[in-house]
């Protein structure tokens, strides 16, 4: 098995990013330091740690590189809900400090709403929708990304939600259905949509939707706000993580 310090370095080693191996250990202190690991642990093993602990291992090494760009693909949806906090600000002072961009790809919408600016609805491997994060979950234009935020289970056994309003199962990505991929589950598909691809259309303030009749939709009220806020859970555990960062 490899090191802490093995697995972070070997970017840097690759990159060419340390002139001799003095400044290559201290790449990695620093490294480690930058995502709250104390530098001894480079001589330890990732089954020493837990799993908070090596998502930042694992973004550590994705910094080594010093890229300018990070895909993160489902970076806390395995963790704890107070790890996952941590690791989301994490990733967020990162994203501040370093003028990374992070391309997210996540099911947790509450995570998504949290950290995104943008937003990129996919279904059957196309985009459906994309915009920002806040018109997105405020005002979903989609049939599909409506339904998808009526999904989101109610923090509040009062809060009463209408059920998402899709029937069937998901297709075969590898043999999707004609036209509009969507047109199978969705709750106001007309024959057209079964005939003819939608061409994705860029509003003026530069939210994209793929959707023969999205217009009609949002006139007869379908995309009405939903409730979709942050998990107060989730809320709270970011809360308290950050005063005890200040």
């Amino acid at each position: 098995g490899m090191t802490i310090g093995k697995i972070v370095g070997e970017p840097i080693a690759l990159h060419g990013l340390a002139h001799d191996s003095a400044g290559h250990r201290e790449r990695v202190a620093q490294l480690l330091r930058t995502v709250g690991l104390q530098p001894a642990y480079a001589n330890r093993y990732p089954h020493e740690f837990s799993g908070g602990q090596r998502q930042r291992i694992g973004i550590a090494r994705a910094l080594a590189g010093e890229p300018k760009l990070i895909v993160g693909d489902e970076p806390v949806s395995a963790l704890d809900v107070s790890v996952q906090a941590q690791v989301i600000n994490l990733l967020e002072t990162l994203k501040q400090d370093l003028g990374l961009t992070l391309i997210m790809v996540a099911h947790d919408l509450a995570v998504i709403r949290h950290m995104s600016d943008r937003v990129a609805v996919m279904y059957l491997g196309e985009i459906v929708e994309l915009a920002d994060v806040d018109a997105l979950f405020d005002a979903p234009l989609h049939p599909y990304t409506q339904a998808l935020l009526r999904a989101i289970p109610a923090s509040s056994p009062h809060e009463r939600r209408a059920k998402p309003a899709l029937s069937g199962d998901l297709p075969s990505p590898t043999a999707p259905p004609s036209g509009c991929r969507f047109h199978t589950r969705c709750p106001h598909a007309k024959p057209h949509c079964a005939q003819a691809r939608p061409v994705s259309e860029r509003l003026e303030d530069g939210r994209q939707v793929a959707c023969h009749f999205w217009r009609e939709i949002q006139n007869a009220g379908g995309g009405a706000p939903l409730a979709t806020s942050v998990s107060p859970k989730l809320i709270e555990r970011l809360a308290i993580y950050r005063e005890r960062q200040t």
